[in-house]
């Protein structure tokens, strides 16, 4: 499919007479999300904007809807609000409303640490925020389908973190398997804020059982569900 044409909203921007664009939160396959302030009210809001061609009669955009909808008890996930009629340009469009999440990019979180990188035991406290996060919604028998560090956002709070995933993917496959992807997914993501190829022989074992090499088929051969990675994350013996 050929790549569409892009909104990119400036600030101060209204959009459907009710939304004041703030900032861009991010930019994905489907569309394109703002921060925005509600007018009438003042209110911190994010609005997801579907491009027409990969959102045919709204399909994309009530599908994902829907999935906010059924994993609306999972802290994880930002909580879908509405859907509202907008007018962008000539186009007329719908747009998703939910409620703005607060926190910090992943990639950005990384950076400002020594090495841009995460240590060992910091990262894996990380990666055991999103798994149980992430568990939670493969019960609901859903999956996010498009997890990497852009997607998730982070805030630190005491010796914990509050962690919330955006841009939950629908793929035209088994749940089953695309769970198997997140997992995947989960562990790359661990292979990469501690620093990726470059540091890998050098990271501890904790990190390398984890990792294991980035193989799918050793990954899921341990890790066979998101509960069984967490588990394990809450459980292993360190080495020193």
């Amino acid at each position: 499919m050929q790549d569409p044409a892009q909104f990119r909203l400036s600030r101060g921007r209204l959009v459907g007479g009710k939304y004041v664009v703030e900032e861009p939160l991010g930019m994905g396959w489907e569309g394109e999300v703002y921060r925005v302030t509600e007018r009438s009210t003042g209110a911190t809001r994010a609005i997801k904007l579907f491009y027409p061609q990969r959102n045919l009669r709204d399909r994309r955009l009530r599908r994902f809807a829907q999935k906010l909808e059924r994993l609306r008890h999972c802290p994880i996930v930002m909580q879908y609000h509405h859907s509202e009629p907008v007018r962008v340009g000539k186009q007329k469009l719908n747009c998703l409303v939910s409620e703005f999440v607060e926190g910090e990019p992943l990639p950005d979180y990384v950076k400002r640490h020594a090495g841009k990188r995460l240590e060992p035991f910091r990262a894996l406290h990380v990666i055991h925020a999103l798994a149980v996060g992430l568990a939670q919604i493969h019960d609901h028998g859903e999956y996010h389908g498009d997890l990497h560090a852009e997607n998730v956002l982070i805030r630190p709070r005491g010796i914990f973190f509050d962690v919330k995933v955006l841009d939950l993917f629908e793929w035209n496959a088994p749940a089953a398997e695309v769970r198997r992807d997140d997992i995947v997914d989960l562990i790359k993501l661990l292979y990469d804020v501690t620093g990726g190829k470059a540091r890998y022989a050098a990271q501890p074992t904790e990190i390398k059982e984890v990792v294991r090499g980035l193989r799918r088929d050793l990954i899921l051969r341990r890790f066979s569900t998101m509960h069984r990675l967490r588990r394990y994350l809450e459980t292993f013996r360190w080495s020193e």
